[in-house]
């Protein structure tokens, strides 16, 4: 039986793959990266209180010690992001698209030694909305997508948003520790129904 799992950029690249060996994959995944789709369905969105968030620059000094620089992208890093993107998380590539359209560019990247290892959006899927966000795989759990959902989140409040939506969420219990995200009920599939992909 084919399969997609949206968070696994693992299982996008195989073709085919047997319905338990995806929920693996996507139970791994979905624990430690963004949303997670199975046979079209999507997992629950979740409200983030943006009038509460946890301060930045703590992430952002943690990710300064270990190298990384957390900033908001530039239009001259375009095409270096999307080739990211493309070797990492190209289901995204729409979403990532949008990002770079907005006014300010609603995409943040990590980097460290002019090499990207993560990125965050928002307002991308639809306004007031988190993500997609992603990580490279040898930099999971260093505190990277933390500093960069804070980013992401904290540039929201600045544009005047009370609550962000994180939508499609895999790894609920993270962004309720990280944020104190609480679920959304009826969400899914929420606005992510009926997309021609």
């Amino acid at each position: 039986e084919r399969c997609f799992v949206r968070a696994s950029p693992v299982i996008w690249r195989k073709s085919t793959v047997s319905v338990g060996e995806a929920i693996n994959y996507m139970r791994i995944l979905a624990s430690r990266c963004g949303r997670a789709v199975l046979y079209g369905r999507v997992m629950p969105d979740m409200l983030v209180r943006l009038y509460d968030l946890p301060p930045l620059q703590p992430a952002i000094e943690r990710c300064e010690e270990l190298g990384v620089r957390i900033h908001r992208a530039r239009p001259p890093e375009k095409p270096r992001a999307m080739r990211w993107i493309e070797e990492t998380y190209s289901f995204w590539r729409s979403e990532i698209e949008a990002s770079f359209a907005n006014v300010p560019i609603s995409c943040h990247l990590a980097v460290r030694d002019k090499q990207i290892v993560g990125f965050a959006c928002h307002d991308a899927f639809a306004p007031n909305f988190f993500g997609p966000t992603g990580v490279a795989e040898s930099e999971w759990g260093r505190g990277i997508g933390t500093a960069l959902l804070l980013a992401a989140l904290h540039a929201q409040r600045a544009q005047g948003y009370a609550y962000s939506i994180i939508g499609g969420v895999g790894p609920a219990e993270y962004y309720t520790k990280a944020v104190g995200a609480v679920l959304i009920a009826g969400s899914d599939p929420g606005p992510y129904a009926n997309l021609l992909t």
